[in-house]
């Protein structure tokens, strides 16, 4: 059987207007991202974390065509990849709950959003936890639903959200230790260090809570408006002028080829005024924009066809892994049928064979990994600690497959000369191997 392909997952936050900046360092490189052979794609309207910072409804709706209709007019296909609405997937937020009951308090005090709205709340002699709702300190559990439920593989993010990705991680392997099977696979951050960041135009960076944002989608008159309004120095035309540093040069740079940017260098170097230099700028950026505002503003005219392509995206995705994958966690967990269960084979009376013992991998209070392997309530193997998941997981397959002998060496287990760990008391090397030969049949 073959591999399945890499599954990559992009959220996008339902709230604000999208600008240049926003085109430049997400959408843009995410769409190239997803014609990348081998890998399936999914992209969600994060409009359930909105509500965390947003509570006008009219907003959130209007936010939320917005940039649904700006990835759909950049070039994102729904017929290549997934793209959903958060809200549309109610296995989400029950897999939310799932998490939350196996999420430690103490790692969700440590997240960023929640630390730094206890430090303000400190600094202005105010309670901890003044004006912080559930909401903000439960967004990393919500995160890692978006997440898991479809077992993403790589999941592109700035550096402040690495930690959001390790938590899910912790919660998906505290749940696969705590239910004794692999349900989760355990998520990687993707850091990409060549995305750009634009200025705004005061030359800070480009952010809707700096009020320095050119909108993506601006009118051809406010888009000239806006980019002749950029900070600039007081050099007179003929005289050099700097490109480091210079916003204009970084924004025309980001949608520039290298021809195109060698020659704005040059311009700068033999002393293009700036009123020239802003008119180049506009130029460039409007035959980008131009044609994705023409079909955007096609796109937010039909508001329908948006919620039909949408709410199809979801669909699909719950019959092909959501509404399956919370069925298994719901028997997992014991949210069974009562019926089945009366009817069930009763094991104490021989109707049912035995289980086959089971591999549980967890997290050491080290932040090692280790695993162990049981058979009912019987410990037959304690794992040794590993520095990565991955090493375990290695591990433990070479241990289902069987191929390469085992060797005991005073009281611990080794595979060709690699430490395993060591046998539970009283359990001997053909008992463990006994065992892994029924793991390997029942497979």
């Amino acid at each position: 059987m073959s591999p399945r392909p890499t599954r990559v997952l992009t959220g996008i936050t339902t709230s604000g207007t999208p600008h240049l900046g926003n085109y430049v360092g997400a959408v843009r490189p995410a769409i190239a991202a997803s014609r990348a052979p081998g890998a399936e794609s999914f992209y969600f309207l994060a409009d359930l974390h909105s509500l965390i910072k947003a509570q006008d409804p009219a907003r959130t709706q209007r936010s939320t065509l917005e940039i649904a209709a700006t990835w759909l007019a950049a070039g994102l296909d729904p017929a290549k990849v997934w793209f959903y609405r958060q809200s549309d997937i109610p296995e989400i937020p029950e897999l939310t709950w799932f998490l939350t009951c196996v999420a430690g308090k103490g790692i969700l005090n440590r997240a960023h959003a929640y630390k730094a709205a206890v430090d303000r709340n400190r600094a202005e002699g105010e309670d901890d936890d003044a004006g912080v709702t559930a909401g903000l300190f439960m967004y990393p559990v919500l995160m890692a639903a978006d997440i898991l439920i479809f077992n993403a593989d790589k999941v592109p993010v700035g550096r402040d959200q690495i930690q959001h990705i390790e938590m899910a991680r912790d919660f998906g392997q505290r749940f696969n230790h705590v239910y004794g099977r692999e349900y989760f696979a355990l998520p990687e951050a993707v850091v990409d260090e060549q995305v750009a960041t634009l200025p705004g135009l005061d030359g800070r960076k480009m952010s809707k809570s700096y009020g320095n944002t050119i909108p993506l989608f601006a009118r051809t008159g406010e888009l000239k408006k806006l980019i002749f309004s950029i900070v600039t120095d007081s050099r007179a035309p003929g005289e050099p002028k700097d490109t480091a540093g210079s916003p204009l040069f970084q924004i025309y740079q980001a949608f520039a080829d290298p021809g195109e940017t060698a020659e704005f260098a040059r311009a700068f170097a033999e002393g293009i005024g700036w009123g020239d230099a802003k008119q180049r700028l506009f130029e460039r950026v409007e035959a980008e924009i131009a044609p994705m505002r023409e079909r955007y503003d096609a796109l937010v005219a039909r508001p329908g066809d948006i919620e039909d392509i949408l709410r199809d995206g979801a669909r699909r995705l719950r019959e092909r892994y959501a509404t399956p994958l919370l069925a298994e966690l719901r028997h997992a967990v014991g949210l069974r049928d009562l019926a089945a269960q009366a009817a069930a084979p009763d094991p104490e009376a021989g109707d049912a064979p035995a289980a086959p013992p089971t591999f549980k991998q967890y997290r050491e209070a080290d932040g090692r990994f280790s695993f162990k392997l049981v058979d009912g309530d019987a410990l037959l193997l304690q794992g040794a600690a590993f520095e990565a998941p991955r090493e375990v997981g290695l591990l433990i397959a070479r241990l289902k497959r069987g191929d390469a002998p085992l060797a005991e060496e005073g009281g611990a287990l080794r595979l060709e000369g690699a430490a395993v760990g060591a046998l539970a008391p009283g359990v001997g090397l053909d008992t463990l191997r006994a065992a892994l030969a029924r793991l390997a049949e029942a497979a």
